[in-house]
């Protein structure tokens, strides 16, 4: 039951206080208890909340509910609204980071996968579940930190993934600055990561479709994972399909922890603060030879 002192019939709560009380319906939710709750609109005199949480059903069915209202539904409501960028409001516009591979269990743990690969790992420090089939991609979504993030893994094959990416960024209405892009890249050695804020796509056919798909604009995230050369003069498309050899695995398996933790920090910090963080220690991190790197 919902009271309070004379508010008059013209009283419509702004964006932000919509977006706390979900907010806060959210953690009451996870705890699966009801809670009081008295929020102040302003120039308002507060209102007394009280949620009964009994219902299990309904209680998943909210927070199943709850991040993509406030994904999606924030994020353009605050664009159109009055506040300004500096509002409380504009903090919540989510984060979509994308894994670049190829589906199936013939490529899974392949050089070319490590972009599905990072993303796992961010999904699974983050308690973020990935069972959504949402514009061709595997798709999860979380709160970290208190903001909205976005995981999607495209399941159209590697080359075609501009297919899901450009939908998914469109139907948030996320700038491209809110995305980030993580894929294989022959050119850094194997295990080492590199953020940047933007660039090309070099012989990365995946990463040609999503500036294609973001009608050719490139000013969008990526983390570049390192999976070395191929040796000699072997044939790079059969190179990347490939599974690494032990010590490429261990690598791998390292820079994938690493990732989850630069991601994270990209959350928390920004891109362009994560980067400077985060590319000074890669540098450097293995000064061996392409060889023993595979």
């Amino acid at each position: 039951m919902m009271y309070g002192k004379e508010l008059g019939a013209g009283f419509m709560p702004n964006v932000c206080t919509v977006v706390l009380l979900v907010a806060t319906l959210a953690v009451a939710i996870q705890n699966g208890n009801g809670f009081p709750l008295q929020i102040l609109p302003s120039g308002y005199a507060p209102i007394d909340i009280w949620f009964p949480l009994t219902d299990k059903i309904m209680q998943g069915t909210l927070w199943i509910g709850f991040a993509s209202f406030l994904s999606k539904r924030c994020v353009s409501t605050c664009r159109t609204s009055s506040f300004s960028p500096s509002s409380s409001c504009s903090a919540i516009q989510p984060w979509l980071f994308v894994g670049l591979g190829n589906p199936g269990e013939k490529y899974q743990s392949t050089r070319r996968n490590v972009g599905f690969d990072m993303i796992d790992a961010f999904a699974k420090s983050q308690g973020i579940s990935l069972t959504t089939h949402h514009f061709k991609a595997l798709f999860g979504e979380g709160i970290v930190d208190g903001i909205p993030v976005l995981l999607a893994k495209p399941q159209t094959y590697i080359n075609l993934s501009g297919e899901s990416v450009g939908p998914l960024a469109a139907y948030y209405e996320l700038p491209l600055n809110r995305v980030l892009v993580a894929y294989d890249d022959t050119d850094l050695p194997c295990g080492v990561l590199r953020l940047q804020s933007k660039g090309g796509y070099g012989r990365h056919n995946g990463l040609k479709s999503v500036i294609y798909h973001f009608r050719k604009n490139r000013e969008f995230g990526r983390v570049r994972i390192g999976i070395g050369r191929p040796p000699g003069q072997m044939d790079p498309k059969a190179f990347v399909l490939q599974k690494f050899n032990k010590t490429g695995r261990e690598r791998i398996d390292s820079a994938m922890k690493e990732g989850a933790d630069i991601l994270k920090m990209v959350v928390t910090k920004g891109l362009a603060e994560a980067a400077r963080l985060s590319n000074v220690d890669q540098k450097y991190k293995h000064l061996i030879s392409d060889e023993q790197q595979q």
